[in-house]
C-alpha cells in the first residue's frame, strides 16, 4: 500500500509483487498490457486449476497507509491490496499442505477498462483454469452474481450566437438537459435475480462562456445493467432519436457466479474483471472490506476480516479441488 498504483501506474507495484512472489517460490510471468502496463501471473506447477485474481490498481488519489489497533487505512486498503495480501497468505497455507495446483494473477486497469483482464483472457494458461476467485470488497459473502456497466456519452450539438439574440443560435444545452429529463424518467427493465438496472449521470459539460449560445455538450451515462446491454441501448436510441448522439465507452453484462453451499452468498451491485475473462474456468467472487468505503477518502479495512478472507479463500480452494 506504500506504492502508488493509480491505473496507469502500475509497473511499480507489479515489479514488487513479482519480487516478493519470487522470493516465496513461486514461478512469476510479467505478461505485457502496454508500454509500462504488466499482469503479474504466478504458479507453482504445470497444471493451476483454482487461481486467485483481482487487480492492482487503484482510483485516485493516493492515499498513503495508516493503522490503528483493529482497521488499516488508505488507498487499497480494501480495494484491492488487502485481498491480494489475504489470497497470497492463503496460497501459501495450502502450500504448506502440498497443494501446488493454484495460481495468482493480478491485472492492470481494472478501475478504468480492464484492459488487464482482456489480455489475460486470451493467455494459454486460461485452458488449465477450472476456477477463478476474483476478489473484490464483498464483505466476506461470497457473490453469486453482479450487474454489469455500461458506460456511454451522450452527444448533443448546436449553433453558437450571442446570448442577447437567443434565437440566432441553437443550445446544445437545452437540448442535452431535455433529453436527459427523459432519461431520467425513463423505465428500465429490471431482473428477478439481479435486481434493479439504475442509471448515473455522471459528468455534463458544454458551452464556452456565459454569453455564448452553446454550440456542443454532452453528458456521461453509467447503466448498472441487470439485462443484456441491448435492450437498454435500443431504448436510449429511440428515446433520443435525432437530438443527439450516443458514443458507446464499454460494456460489461451481468455474470452469474458458481454457488457453493457454507458460505453466506449474495448478489452485488458492482462489475468486476469477470467478464472480461470468459476463458478461465467458472468465476467465484468474495473479498473482505466493503464496497461501500472503496473509492471514499475513509477507505479502510478491518484486521479481522482480512483474516477471515484468509480461512475462507483457504477453505474455498479446497472445496473445489475436492468436489
Amino acid at each position: 500500500m506504500d506504492i502508488p498504483s493509480t491505473s496507469g501506474e502500475e509497473e511499480a507495484v507489479g515489479s514488487w509483487l513479482r519480487d516478493y512472489l519470487e522470493s516465496l517460490g513461486w514461478t512469476v510471468e510479467l505478461q505485457p498490457v502496454s508500454e509500462n502496463q504488466n499482469n503479474v501471473i504466478a504458479t507453482l506447477n504445470d497444471t493451476p486449476r483454482v487461481w486467485f485474481s483481482t487487480h492492482m490498481d487503484t482510483v485516485p488519489p493516493f492515499i498513503p497507509p495508516t493503522e490503528d489497533d483493529e482497521k488499516i487505512y488508505g488507498r487499497g486498503a480494501c480495494d484491492a491490496k488487502g485481498i491480494i495480501a489475504a489470497q497470497i497468505t492463503a496460497a501459501e497455507q495450502l502450500r504448506t499442505e502440498g497443494i501446488n495446483d493454484i495460481g495468482l494473477v493480478y491485472t492492470v486497469e481494472e478501475e478504468r477498462a480492464s484492459t488487464g483482464a482482456k489480455a489475460l483472457n486470451l493467455h494459454p494458461l486460461a485452458e488449465k483454469c477450472e476456477y477463478m476467485i476474483n476478489g473484490e470488497p464483498t464483505d466476506n459473502d461470497l457473490a453469486v452474481g453482479s450487474k454489469g456497466t455500461f458506460r456511454l456519452i451522450l452527444k448533443t450539438h448546436g449553433k453558437a450566437a450571442h446570448s442577447a439574440y437567443p434565437e440566432e443560435g441553437d443550445s446544445a444545452i437545452e437540448k442535452l438537459l431535455d433529453i436527459l429529463e427523459d432519461v431520467r424518467h425513463t423505465k428500465f427493465p429490471n431482473d428477478e435475480f439481479f435486481g434493479e438496472t439504475t442509471l448515473n449521470i455522471g459528468t455534463i459539460e458544454g458551452g464556452l462562456a456565459l454569453n455564448v449560445i452553446a454550440p456542443t455538450a454532452e453528458a456521461g451515462l453509467a447503466i448498472r445493467l441487470t439485462t443484456k446491454r441491448q435492450p437498454i441501448e435500443d431504448a436510449l436510441r429511440n428515446l433520443i432519436r435525432d437530438r443527439g448522439e450516443i458514443e458507446v465507452l464499454s460494456c460489461s453484462e451481468p455474470v452469474r457466479m458458481l454457488e457453493v453451499d457454507g458460505f453466506r452468498q449474495k448478489v452485488v451491485r458492482f462489475t468486476t474483471d469477470i467478464p472480461h475473462m470468459p476463458n478461465w474456468g467458472k468465476p467465484l467472487l468474495l473479498g473482505p472490506g466493503s464496497i461501500l468505503v472503496a473509492h471514499t477518502k475513509d477507505e479502510f479495512v478491518l484486521k479481522k476480516d482480512l483474516e477471515t478472507a484468509v480461512e475462507l479463500y483457504y477453505s474455498l480452494v479446497k472445496h473445489l479441488l475436492t468436489t
